[in-house]
């Protein structure tokens, strides 16, 4: 199989419009649960089309943004799972404004990591915040940087404490 070609699954917005109202209304004043909930199922279903859990992708869009749709960082990263413009371009997100097609994008992004890092959820983590090549440069660790091993520490805590509200 030759090594120039990059399989990149991309749903029709279609799909993920049907799942619920596009959320659109949800404020960013709003409290997190609320919030939170009105992004379950387009959570779920990226979830489905890309093969990575909805607990992580909640945790991580938690750090991210705390599901604030608008949420701008300093570094230019945008909406709900906080895209830089070459990673919006990379996974075909058109409007890093628009919820389905940023989340589709973090999340097919997200998938990426994992299978390039074996399924192991921290470097993949690791990698979404400081870029995959930070984390081969450091010789597939978590690179020392504070603001990594802080994201790092928060989506992982998160991300157990969403698969654990789910065995109750």
């Amino acid at each position: 199989m030759s090594n120039d070609y990059q399989l990149v699954l991309k749903a029709p917005v279609e799909h993920l419009q049907a799942i619920e109202p596009r959320p659109s209304f949800v404020k960013s004043g709003s409290s997190r649960g609320i919030r939170k909930k009105e992004f379950e199922g387009l959570v779920h279903a990226a979830s489905s089309l890309s093969g990575v859990q909805p607990e992580l992708l909640h945790a991580v869009i938690t750090v991210e943004s705390d599901y604030d749709q608008n949420a701008l960082s300093p570094k230019g990263a945008l909406g709900l799972m906080q895209l830089m413009p070459e990673t919006a371009r990379r996974y075909g997100v058109s409007n890093r404004n628009d919820p389905v097609e940023n989340l589709m994008g973090g999340a097919r992004y997200l998938a990426y990591l994992l299978d390039m890092f074996n399924q192991n959820t921290k470097l993949a983590v690791a990698a979404y915040n400081a870029g995959e090549n930070a984390v081969i440069r450091h010789g597939y660790q978590i690179p020392p940087y504070r603001e990594t091993e802080n994201y790092v520490k928060k989506v992982s805590a998160l991300y157990e404490q969403y698969r654990k509200s789910l065995v109750k």
